[in-house]
């Protein structure tokens, strides 16, 4: 493969990306299922640790306070590297406390630690995706994604299936967590020595604007809303195969926890990898649409593994071929998506702009869980993997619509402006703005429910009707953009 394509993996740029990404994703963990395994092993009752699974919402609502990050700029190392030490140096810390803490006397602290190491890392999250979208040119931008998933996947594996090896055989729990907050200091250094963006890129002047600025921004563009439509919709099949991947290795094909642990998860992980770092030189020579739109059949080719699996005889070599292609063009998606993410952020709101858009992609990864159980059990496995692959067509379809908007801001780095329809549009947002404020409501609901102060009985009409009202703002914001569309082209 030419040197030109792999110059970008020689630079410094690449550890401080691969260092950053390792930092983001090595809380996960720490605060979901090895926070778990260690209060199981305390023997402390399924209720508590259920509701210790809330800590995770953080990153789904981190867009609430992201505005703040890009309003606000620390007295040191700028805008984006200083919000970057400040939440590392809140994870060392509050992890480092973790340590000192046992679950069977001080649930209450861990508790509180476990907030603040989700609210830390989710914001950590927010400034590192705004840092690399304003740091990486237009050409590095696939590669620069797939070295920090990279780092991502790293952090997962070593603070998930590692930390339970070293708390079970050598440190203990205690000194496990302590072993991880020690590896985020050379993610510290690395933030001290990454480059801050240049100072041409504005910050909001007021609160108020960081608030408004970036959804006017993006909403008063060309196909915004086709755009919202294709983010939600791009992983839908991949987000299909893979959530119910385990169960159906076990129950459905009947191999025994210990061979799908070994394949599917380690497997699985460096498959991933290979696709994130494969998928990132192989975006250097094609234009964004184009790597989308290839990866994209890929990933929904690749679910036909599992539907292999499903018809054929129950055999080892082919249920790793399978994982292992599934995870490789899954990894292809991730590098091209994370790019497609970076492409659409104004870099003055790029903190506020990634955290909504990332929120927004992960609507399919959380939600699709249940109607893939609901469908399992009425049609079998083996359709549930076939209506997978043609799940990935609806997001394939957007990126088609989309052609010509994302091509020209790739090449001008600027965002088509929008001209027809004013009034409408403004239905459009006002119907997603209610449905997200109903989906505000019954995490509230929910989350004082999980707390036994008192009960709020209507919690999931809240969610029913915020997530129908939501999803109507998008169809009807993306038809507009589709009668948008075929007016321009008819003139």
């Amino acid at each position: 493969m030419s040197s030109h394509y792999l110059r970008i993996f020689q630079q410094p740029k690449s550890a401080i990306l691969l260092m950053l990404g390792f930092a983001s994703g090595l809380p996960l963990a720490l605060t979901s299922g090895t926070l778990q395994a260690w209060m199981t092993v305390a023997n402390v009752d399924l209720k508590t640790i259920g509701f210790f699974s809330l800590v995770g919402q953080a990153y789904v609502f981190k867009f609430l306070w992201s505005p703040m990050m890009d309003r606000y700029t620390p007295p040191f190392l700028g805008r984006r590297r200083g919000w970057l030490l400040l939440t590392q140096l809140g994870l060392l810390v509050a992890i480092g406390a973790m340590g000192f803490l046992e679950p069977g006397s001080h649930l209450r602290w861990m508790a509180g630690l476990a907030v603040v190491i989700a609210f830390c890392s989710a914001s950590q999250d927010i400034v590192f995706d705004a840092w690399k979208t304003d740091v990486l040119p237009a050409d590095e931008r696939g590669t620069g994604a797939a070295i920090s998933v990279l780092g991502y996947r790293l952090g997962m594996l070593v603070s998930g299936g590692l930390a339970l090896w070293l708390a079970d055989r050598w440190l203990g729990w205690q000194g496990m967590y302590w072993l991880m907050a020690g590896l985020l200091i050379p993610c510290i250094i690395a933030t001290l020595l990454a480059p801050e963006p240049g100072d041409a890129i504005p910050a909001p002047r007021t609160l108020e604007q960081a608030v408004v600025e970036p959804l006017r921004d993006f909403f008063g563009r060309n196909n915004a809303w086709l755009i919202l439509l294709l983010i939600v919709l791009y992983k839908l099949g991949d987000a299909f195969a893979m959530s119910l991947t385990t169960t159906f290795l076990i129950r459905g094909v009947g191999f025994d926890a210990g061979e799908v642990g070994v394949v599917n998860k380690t497997l699985g992980l460096i498959a991933t990898i290979i696709g994130a770092l494969w998928g990132g030189v192989l975006m250097q020579r094609l234009s964004l649409f184009r790597a989308l739109l290839i990866f994209g059949l890929l990933q929904g080719i690749s679910n036909a593994g599992y539907w292999l699996l499903a018809v054929t005889p129950k055999d080892i070599i082919s249920m790793a071929s399978a994982v292992f292609l599934e995870n490789l063009c899954g990894g292809m998606g991730t590098s091209a998506f994370v790019a497609l993410l970076m492409t659409l952020c104004n870099k003055s709101f790029s903190a506020t702009q990634f955290a909504l858009l990332s929120a927004l992609s992960a609507v399919g990864r959380v939600y699709v869980g249940p109607l893939a159980g609901w469908f399992v059990e009425a049609h079998g496995w083996s359709m549930f993997y076939l209506f997978s692959i043609a799940a990935a067509l609806p997001g394939l379809l957007m990126l088609i619509l989309c052609k010509e908007t994302l091509e020209f801001t790739q090449r001008t780095e600027r965002f088509m402006p929008r001209t027809e329809f004013t009034k409408a549009y403004r239905l459009a947002l006002r119907l997603l703005t209610a449905g997200c404020l109903l989906l505000g409501i019954w995490l509230v609901t929910l989350i004082v429910n999980a707390s036994g102060w008192v009960h709020i009985t209507p919690g999931s009409t809240f969610l029913e009707l915020g997530a129908l009202l939501a999803l109507i703002g998008i169809v009807y914001g993306g038809l507009l953009d589709f009668l948008a569309l075929r007016k321009t082209r008819a003139v």
